[in-house]
């Protein structure tokens, strides 16, 4: 019998809405929970902010954390920016635990603090694994070409080409660069693959640029879609993405 994997990847901005107005990540954990995803990739994550934990109430620092709660039992967290008073990055939610997890620092300019979060997590139908990639580009060009050459290195060296993969995050990449690079390695994007084109995710509310992408390798994929629409569009600056894959 088919089982499915359901992947959920979202550029949370730190729990708050377009522009910073409103604290919503007690809505975001609700919407994303209706999803019913086993595997979430997160980005712009706060680890610990004790300004917004002094000024905003019902703040949770460890937002990670809190998404998490009840519903992924596992989960991974990757410190990218680092600031005077708390810190931010990606996190892996997961039905799934984990094998193993690092994260990558992928910096190159100190004003651009990236990561990539790279794990490994166990599943019965795959002996060796699934491995998963969280990601969140830098905003200049040459920064992203960077990064998309270290991603592709550590993909060469360390994954036989066989392994099922899957690649998740905001590339901040109007332009696709990264995409042509990618599937030269073998990756599809899945909402290219379903639709025939890169799912507009930002921003939000009249989504204008293909910057968030769910990549795949050696897995069957069977659905994609982009969550925009209530309430998707009223609460970060990204609108989500969903895959479902058949294994």
């Amino acid at each position: 019998m088919s089982t499915s994997l359901r992947v959920l990847s979202y550029n949370i901005h730190k729990g708050f809405s377009f522009g910073n107005t409103r604290y919503l990540l007690d809505e975001m954990r609700h919407s994303m929970r209706l999803m019913k995803a086993d595997l979430v990739f997160l980005q712009e994550v706060v680890g610990d902010n004790t300004r917004n934990h002094r000024s905003i109430n019902n703040w949770e620092s460890q937002q990670f954390e809190f998404l998490a709660d009840e519903v992924w039992p596992h989960y991974a967290y990757g410190k990218n920016a680092i600031y005077s008073h708390g810190h931010h990055g990606n996190a892996i939610l997961s039905q799934f635990p984990f094998e193993t997890f690092d994260n990558i620092d992928v910096s190159h300019i100190p004003t651009s603090q990236r990561g990539i979060l790279i794990g490994k997590i166990n599943h019965e139908c795959f002996p060796d694994g699934i491995n998963l990639v969280c990601l969140h580009f830098g905003l200049l060009a040459f920064e992203r070409r960077r990064q998309i050459a270290m991603l592709c290195e550590k993909i060469e060296a360390s994954l036989p080409s066989d392994a099922p993969l899957i690649i998740a995050g905001d590339f901040n990449d109007w332009r696709s660069d990264s995409d042509i690079t990618l599937k030269a390695l073998g990756l599809k994007e899945a909402f290219s693959q379903r639709h025939g084109h890169l799912a507009l995710t930002f921003p939000a509310r009249f989504p204008m640029f293909a910057m968030d992408r769910i990549y795949y390798r050696n897995l069957e994929l069977v659905y994609a879609e982009v969550l925009s629409g209530h309430p998707w569009n009223e609460l970060s600056d990204h609108c989500a993405l969903y895959a479902e894959f058949v294994i």
